[in-house]
């Protein structure tokens, strides 16, 4: 799948009530934050002298120039790029791990202040559900792969590849985001925030500019009406309101697999030898929809 974004052009973020945010992130403000500031553009340039332009490097930069087209941002320190696809199993280059750290940060940031603007009425808890599924491992590594972010990812790590893979392929049955039903590589979420994090050092910790990469990428983001439960938490008051017993199995350790009992009746079985929780949601979602089915096949019978 090929997807891009045409480059940008930024303007500021225009909103009325915006002034304690820029303020928080304005060089200008305070001492601190202008140090703070002037600390990242020295590792901005730190970086780019560190990795002297060996011929894998530039030709690692001229493959990165077709990420800038795909994200729609062109770099000042095209180094920072290029350290944001290094996984820290390659060797020799500095990793995207420091850049993650802020690019997670960031991201946080950028999802609170739009969702706190976009939906006044919602209350924490419910704002906070929100924003961890807009920003989850699944959510961020959905985003990797429609923009083939995984194409450019420098790594010595064989298992690696193939998580992708798998990843990509369970895809197909998960369109959509699967709250738990699948295992998303951490690494493919990983490249998101340090592009992110890259984003903001390269362009003068500007929030508006990263703003503008990160709202495109994000797309299509999930809303309130969207937002789904983890499949225990679903089981768990399915049962509840139904007053039915609920027992798991768990076989995991020796076959990979769980199963879920109602009424001492088997009713879910979920397998994923590669992580437990993964085997436990994929039986409880096994198990929601037996009941539900159930449910729905006994009135269409009292129907008759």
């Amino acid at each position: 799948m090929n997807s891009s974004v045409g480059l940008i052009e930024f303007k500021p973020m225009a909103s009325s009530s915006s002034s304690w945010w820029q303020s928080l992130f304005s060089p200008a403000k305070n001492s601190l934050t202008s140090l703070c500031f002037k600390r990242l553009r020295e590792y901005a340039i730190k970086a780019r002298m560190r990795a002297m332009a060996s011929p894998e490097e530039k030709k690692a930069l001229a493959s990165l120039k077709e990420m800038e087209k795909i994200i729609g941002y062109k770099f000042k320190e095209n180094l920072l790029l290029q350290q944001a696809f290094t996984h820290p199993s390659y060797q020799g280059s500095e990793s995207y791990e420091r850049l993650e750290y802020v690019g997670d940060s960031i991201l946080n940031f950028l999802i609170s202040k739009q969702q706190f603007f976009m939906y006044p009425n919602l209350p924490p808890g419910s704002l906070t559900a929100l924003r961890a599924a807009n920003v989850d491992t699944e959510k961020l590594a959905r985003v990797a792969v429609k923009y083939n972010f995984h194409n450019y990812l420098r790594h010595e790590n064989p298992m690696l590849s193939k998580q992708i893979r798998v990843f990509i392929k369970a895809l197909e049955k998960y369109p959509y985001h699967s709250y738990g039903l699948i295992d998303a590589p951490k690494t493919l979420a990983d490249i998101v925030e340090s592009t992110i994090g890259a984003i903001y050092i390269d362009s003068n910790s500007s929030i508006d500019t990263t703003w503008e990469v990160v709202k495109v990428l994000l797309e299509p983001m999930i809303t309130p009406e969207m937002l789904q439960q983890n499949p225990v938490r679903k089981l768990n008051e399915l049962c509840h309101k139904r007053k039915l017993k609920i027992r798991f199995r768990d076989k995991w350790s020796k076959e990979g697999v769980y199963e879920v009992f109602i009424d001492n009746q088997l009713k879910g079985k979920g397998e994923y030898k590669a992580k437990k929780e993964i085997a436990l949601n994929r039986a409880a979602e096994d198990a929601c929809n037996t009941i539900l089915n159930n449910i729905n096949n006994a009135k269409n019978n009292l129907s008759q």
